[in-house]
């Protein structure tokens, strides 16, 4: 899908859209929590149905209507997993990495595939995990086999790399008779997504704790408890919203709660920081913020951003595809080993298309400047992984958006 933008200013109020990454969680707690639960507010993008997919394939049932899903949960043990497919996780790195050791709960291989620009991201941590406890972990191109049964007991997880690799081992070894122990050696990167994972499970009832500031203790195989609950307002895709407001609009993005735990709630205070000229800013604990504060600083006086070497292992590598469609704008981007350095005196309109690189954050980070500069994009329909109704709502504030 192409859009076209032109120069214009956004007015109004809205309500942000509901937090995949809590959606993703709940969803999981109301699938190990015996009994109904009903989640509201979820969101209808791809990543949320990509898990919505795997609880169906381990056989949980559920129901929607509208925003509202109700799931009829079940202990997931050893006993009660032998799906008859492949879980299927489209493009969704959390459902991946969230339902691998779920899968290992289970005596029988289970395979999980997915999109080939999925299954190239790195599973090493995994693979690790598993030829240490001498569980089946075989990767090929159409997808992960994994043979369990895994085992309460103590492991270890490295802090530097994505925290979906310790969120789904909590889930995971709640559903286990026993207690386990989860080490995670620091730095912990991201440690506000390991926060969102505890408060869901706790919210259900597992019993988890911080043994220490670098070790998770998990009292395992007690039921959950099912009950109804809502997902809250997601800050990282409220960022795109109020951006606009940078660039003379007047949004009022409605819905966020002030005590969240996200840790893309920074991004207002970031966003400040890049009113001055040229900030530092690490990127380790918000890098879903990213491609919209490298947009944001493009337009404005520059940055450095530090820490950004996991962005390369995003749905596209963030640093490169985010480089090169700002000097489209006419920035200078330097891309280095762990950080970006982006040089700029003022946008000018692209004269060729912006690349979506099939990358919700890119498309969005994009089209934010070009409300200033006007222009197009290509691909456009990636944002339907995370936000199927961006465009819709950048039209009802009154930005001039049009399908090509």
């Amino acid at each position: 899908m192409k859009i076209e933008i032109s120069p214009s200013k956004a007015k109004g109020s809205g309500n942000a859209p509901a937090s995949k990454s809590m959606a993703h969680r709940l969803l999981i707690c109301a699938a190990m929590a015996e009994g109904k639960s009903v989640v509201s507010g979820v969101s209808d993008c791809q990543d949320v149905s990509a898990t919505l997919d795997c609880l169906s394939a381990l056989g949980v049932e559920y129901s929607k209507n509208g925003e509202e899903i109700t799931v009829r949960g079940k202990h997931l043990g050893e006993e009660s997993l032998s799906p008859a497919m492949p879980l299927m996780c489209r493009e969704s790195g959390s459902t991946l990495r969230f339902f691998l050791p779920i899968a290992l709960l289970s005596k029988d291989r289970i395979t999980l595939e997915g999109a080939p620009s999925l299954l190239k991201r790195p599973m090493t941590v995994y693979e690790e995990l598993c030829k240490q406890n001498g569980l089946l972990f075989l990767q090929e191109e159409s997808g992960i086999t994994v043979q369990g049964p895994l085992q309460s007991g103590t492991y270890e997880i490295p802090g530097n790399v994505s925290s979906q690799f310790i969120t789904g081992m909590l889930f995971a070894l709640t559903q286990i008779k026993g207690e386990s122990l989860l080490r995670i050696t620091p730095p912990i990167e991201s440690r506000s997504y390991i926060l969102l994972t505890l408060a869901a499970l706790r919210e259900f009832g597992a019993d988890v704790s911080w043994e220490n500031d670098t070790t998770l203790r998990v009292r395992g195989g007690k039921s959950l408890t099912a009950h109804a609950t809502r997902v809250e307002g997601d800050y990282s895709n409220a960022a795109f919203l109020e951006a606009l407001n940078l660039f003379g609009g007047e949004v009022d993005v409605l819905g966020l709660r002030a005590d969240s735990l996200q840790g893309d709630r920074v991004y207002r205070s970031l966003f400040a920081a890049l009113e001055e000229k040229e900030p530092v800013i690490s990127l380790a604990d918000c890098p879903d913020l990213a491609p919209i504060l490298f947009a944001v600083s493009a337009a404005k006086h520059g940055g450095i951003f530090t820490d950004t070497k996991r962005l390369k292992i995003k749905e596209s590598d963030r640093t490169e595809t985010m480089a090169e469609e700002l000097r489209k704008f006419g920035a200078a981007v330097t891309v280095k080993e762990n950080s970006v350095e982006i040089r700029t005196s003022g946008l000018n309109a692209p004269k060729e298309p912006i690349n979506g690189h099939n990358d919700h954050r890119i498309v969005m980070s994009n089209a934010v400047l070009l409300t200033l500069t006007g222009g197009s994009i290509e691909g456009a329909e990636a944002v339907s992984k995370s936000y199927p109704a961006f465009f819709s709502h950048l039209k009802e504030l009154g930005i001039a958006v049009k399908e090509l």
